[in-house]
């Protein structure tokens, strides 16, 4: 009757390390993968920083605190045991005014609350890690990193040993007592005795297909991204002082695995959900965001904020001057555009910004609901988070 005990709805990290998790906890167990695209990881996976993060910013206690300070270590555990591309190599996060302190300061309570080795700095230290960066102090974190997160995407979907079927949207869900049913677009039927939703930037769509009010709406943010021409300026990576009203980090310059330097995101709202450029433009999804309550109820409070990012979305000098704060060396034409990614970020309806992850559970069914940065980190012991839920939904 059931083509499967448990089936997983989005093939990103998340999704693929559920899967992951299942086929190790309790063998035998078999676990399909729906996937609308011909390959895994092609969206919040693919297109980020690369950033194993240390767990520095999140709330004490919250799950992306957990996850991620128990996440970054075990990502490495995992790219060395299976050859994956990776590296630990610190970060500073620089304050460039005396406004900035008081919010260093916090973070390195915040950090040592998490348990992350954390190293206060004054301007000439900071010039032996980094000796073209300025600033009047910072914090170097040891345990960050970075990999190729596409690369461990792939590995989780082979190391499962779970049926991947790409190509495969949900079109439909039909939960009953016994378990659900689900139409893809392509007219494929596959039955589950348990539905988990990680379909990220659309989760909160397939929540409502099963039946299920989330409670929150998927607000897409762009994150632009540039690369520096002569990669050489930064040897690691630098972030600035986040503002703790809003969960991105800022413009930080971040080298890659590959050696080249990433300098972004800025934070724009998307016009679709793979917006991945101001000229794709999707109605329906449009309206969608537009007709919720909390997409106005952010633009009314945090309207100075986004004025500012947009500007650095339309103004490559106005980014340029962003990065010239920690990075003063940096030219305007020392900038080449790079790829976007872009932010699925849970909002609920009074317009609160979701700030943790966000599991919730229905009958015979797991939406994992918020799952952006450091979702990437922290996604083995998410995985096994999701996969225990679900199994004590069998």
């Amino acid at each position: 009757m059931f083509d499967c005990d448990v089936l997983v709805v989005g093939g990103g990290i998340v999704g693929l390390s559920t899967a992951y998790a299942l086929t190790r906890r309790a063998p035998g167990t078999r676990v399909t993968v729906l996937e609308k695209e011909r390959a895994p990881a092609r969206h919040q996976t693919g297109r980020n920083s690369g950033v194993i993060h240390s767990g520095l910013y999140y709330r004490p206690g919250s799950l992306k605190a957990r996850y991620a300070v128990r996440g970054a270590a075990e990502m490495v555990k995992f790219c060395a045991e299976w050859g994956i591309p990776h590296e630990v190599t610190g970060k500073l996060v620089v304050a460039t005014s005396r406004a900035e302190l008081p919010r260093l300061h916090a973070l390195v309570q915040r950090g040592r609350e998490n348990g992350i080795p954390v190293r206060e700095l004054g301007p000439a230290q900071i010039t032996e890690y980094e000796p073209r960066v300025r600033g009047i102090a910072a914090i170097h974190v040891g345990t960050t990193g970075i990999c190729d997160y596409g690369a461990v995407a792939v590995r989780l979907a082979e190391a499962s040993g779970a049926r991947i079927l790409y190509g495969a949207q949900a079109a439909a869900v039909d939960r009953r007592p016994w378990g659900v049913a689900v139409r893809t677009t392509d007219g494929r039927i596959v039955r589950a005795r348990v539905l988990v939703n990680c379909a990220g930037l659309h989760c909160d769509e397939v929540a409502r297909l099963a039946g299920d009010d989330p409670g929150m709406r998927i607000v897409p943010f762009r994150g632009e991204y540039y690369e520096l021409a002569d990669p050489t300026l930064v040897r690691g990576l630098v972030y600035p002082v986040p503002d703790p009203a809003f969960p991105f980090l800022g413009v930080h310059l971040t080298r890659g695995i590959d050696g080249g330097v990433h300098v972004g995101p800025n934070a724009v709202p998307a016009l679709a959900r793979e917006g991945y450029g101001w000229s794709v433009v999707r109605p329906r999804e449009l309206v969608g965001t537009l007709a919720w309550p909390g997409s106005w109820a952010i633009a009314r409070e945090h309207w100075r904020y986004g004025a500012g990012e947009l500007r650095r979305s339309l103004s490559k000098r106005a980014f340029t001057e962003a990065v010239r704060r920690m990075l003063p060396v940096v030219e305007e034409s020392g900038l080449r555009p790079a790829a976007a990614g872009v932010r699925a970020q849970a909002v609920l309806r009074d317009g609160t910004l979701v700030d943790d992850f966000l599991i919730r559970e229905a009958p015979r069914t797991v939406h994992v609901l918020n799952a952006p940065s450091p979702a990437a980190t922290a996604s083995l012991p998410i995985g096994r988070d999701i996969a225990a839920r679900a199994l004590a939904h069998l």
